[in-house]
């Protein structure tokens, strides 16, 4: 077989191949229906924990779940499932709000954080007091 047409045939496999994983929703991200969504799916990885306020972003890819003082779940879309977490303010590496929009990095090698924008002002300031302490949050400039 000459070498232009195996490249061809290599080519076409490849773009035949991401074609079927995105016409098949391979490239879907999942979001949250609602706040009993998110209750209900971190139920399934941690029973046991009795979280209060929920608070989901705007475009429903995460919902940040209160635990109590400085603990806080986290549901987060993760292609077409959701990873969750529960994350301490030692935890955060790094942590910035501006407006509605809270950014953070995490120490865990699993899931390292990202930049969560909130419907409203007021539900960002409480993720990012429930993720470090009040006096420790750094507004963006």
């Amino acid at each position: 077989m000459s070498l232009p047409v195996l490249v061809v045939l290599v080519v076409f496999g490849i773009a035949l191949s991401v074609a079927a994983v995105h016409f098949t929703g391979g490239t879907t991200t999942a979001t949250l229906a609602g706040p009993d969504q998110a209750l209900a799916r971190f139920a399934e990885d941690f029973p046991d924990e009795k979280p209060g306020v929920v608070r989901l972003t705007a475009d429903s890819h995460a919902a940040f779940l209160d635990l109590g003082p400085q603990r806080c779940g986290i549901v987060q879309s993760i292609g077409d499932c959701f990873l969750t977490r529960i994350v301490r303010p030692r935890d955060v590496l790094a942590l910035a709000r501006e407006g509605n929009v809270v950014s953070m990095r995490s120490n865990d090698f699993t899931w390292k954080g990202g930049t969560f924008v909130f419907a409203d002002e007021a539900g960002a300031l409480a993720v990012a007091a429930a993720l470090q302490g009040r006096d420790q949050i750094r507004k963006a400039a």
